[in-house]
């Protein structure tokens, strides 16, 4: 199947998510929330991991369908492709080599082997290296999201201090997700630069 698949999947993921923390934040006719503190924060944190794993699967997904020899939606491959695996599973296979797994979370590591596998890296590249700091402040997100500990604090509190160039001792991960990112002049949250970063590379690399 075309990487097209791909981007489809991952573009209702994300819709799923969104929708998540659109319910978690409702409000009844009088402007009163209809779910808890605790519950609006830990929804939102899951719809943002689940984001992150969507990234991850779209990547892989993506990834693995070229190896294959799948085309991108614009019809296009690789000029060369290093390797030729017969099925999308092989090329899991060939990806994961003789580890336990591949970490899709490490943007490096994804980066090397997809210019390992791909001439020039495409239809990945240029589109992960632009966004290799999002990427990499995304995984940061996601380490505090999965497990709570001084490092991941303290890896998070620096995350805010780059976003909003004073220091946020103690931030949660719910606060910085839902704050407006003062970086774009948007007025979106740090979720929502996040999630249309990541369409916008996933649909750069799905119609490449």
């Amino acid at each position: 199947m075309p990487v097209a698949a791909a981007l489809a999947d991952f573009q209702a993921r994300v819709a799923q998510c969104d929708s998540l923390i659109s319910n978690a934040h409702r409000q009844d006719a009088g402007g009163n929330s209809l779910f808890p503190p605790i519950d609006r924060q830990q929804i939102t944190v899951a719809a943002f991991l689940n984001l992150f794993v969507a990234w991850e699967g779209f990547i892989e997904d993506a990834l693995t369908k070229v190896m294959a020899g799948s085309p991108t939606a614009s019809g296009n491959h690789p000029t060369t492709r290093y390797a030729s695996p017969p099925t999308q599973d092989a090329a899991r296979a060939m990806v994961v080599g003789i580890n336990k797994y591949f970490d899709y979370a490490n943007s490096e590591f994804v980066r090397r082997i997809v210019t390992m596998y791909l001439a020039a890296g495409f239809p990945f590249e240029p589109h992960l290296s632009s966004i290799a700091t999002d990427l990499a402040d995304l995984r940061t997100m996601r380490n505090a999201s999965a497990h709570i500990s001084s490092s991941t604090q303290r890896a998070l509190e620096s995350l805010a201090q780059r976003i909003f160039t004073t220091p946020r001792p103690g931030i949660t991960l719910y606060t910085l997700l839902m704050s407006s990112d003062p970086r774009y002049g948007t007025n979106n949250t740090v979720y929502a630069e996040a999630r249309d970063k990541l369409l916008a590379a996933a649909t750069l690399i799905a119609n490449s």
